[in-house]
């Protein structure tokens, strides 16, 4: 771990981890909003990925944006790498508070996190828009549960979507709270893999007035000059234990 860093988390007693697509980068996970994610969903559909994970365009063109989501978010294969390890560790040795994640893919819970504010949902979570009925990102990738590639429910035959917040829809009210009392308490704010300009993510960094904020990003944020402690480089080589 980064030496200054480290010296930082041993004064803290209450630090909340915030991280973007950069975390998950790392362990294989495309960001789609890149120039290679944007360059193939433009070739391919025709569209940009923001246009297709639009809420206007699920409920207009269901069959292109399920064929989308399936092929570009989801990666059941994907493991939890330095960063994600190293944050479950700080939680269990009670450094960590909680962790307010903008990704979809689970990786904090499945490295042993406990306590994580998903703003944008996860993929590992659906729900049949008619029911309520829930199920799991398995049942959805399943082709034998889909009519036309979109996944149907076993009980009513309604659209099963994604527990995933879209562009034109709101974040979460209890997590968007959960996050700002978090961040709002924390003596260091540890922010990684974001570039903070996604809102209204981005916007909660103007919650945070503890000690220390540290920001980890291979590129420079609108927010390094108001930072106590900036680091230009991978998240997981910095922050592996």
């Amino acid at each position: 771990m980064d030496q200054k860093l480290k010296d930082i988390i041993d004064r803290s007693s209450s630090i909340v981890f915030f991280g973007g697509a950069g975390v998950s980068t790392e362990s294989n996970i495309p960001d789609f909003r890149s120039e290679k994610g944007l360059y193939s969903a433009q070739s391919k559909y025709g569209y940009s990925p923001e246009e297709m994970l639009s809420h206007s365009f699920f409920m207009r063109h269901m069959e292109t944006f399920f064929d989308y989501y399936r092929n570009n978010l989801i990666y059941p294969q994907a493991e939890p790498n330095d960063a994600h390890k190293a944050l479950a560790r700080l939680e269990q040795e009670g450094k960590l508070k909680s962790v307010v994640t903008q990704n979809i893919d689970g990786l904090h819970q499945k490295a042993g996190s406990r306590a994580v504010y998903e703003l944008h949902g996860s993929v590992l979570r659906n729900y049949c828009m008619d029911c309520g009925a829930s199920y799991d990102v398995e049942y959805i990738m399943d082709d034998r549960n889909c009519k036309n590639g979109i996944p149907r429910c076993s009980h009513c035959n309604g659209v099963i979507k994604p527990d995933v917040v879209l562009y034109e829809e709101m974040l979460d009210e209890d997590c968007i709270n959960g996050a700002v009392s978090a961040i709002s308490q924390a003596d260091t704010l540890i922010v990684g893999g974001t570039s903070l300009v996604v809102y209204p993510a981005a916007g909660l960094i103007r919650y945070f007035c503890g000690n220390n904020l540290v920001l980890i990003n291979k590129q420079p944020t609108p927010y390094d000059d108001k930072a106590d402690l900036v680091i230009n480089d991978n998240i997981g080589k910095v922050m592996k234990l």
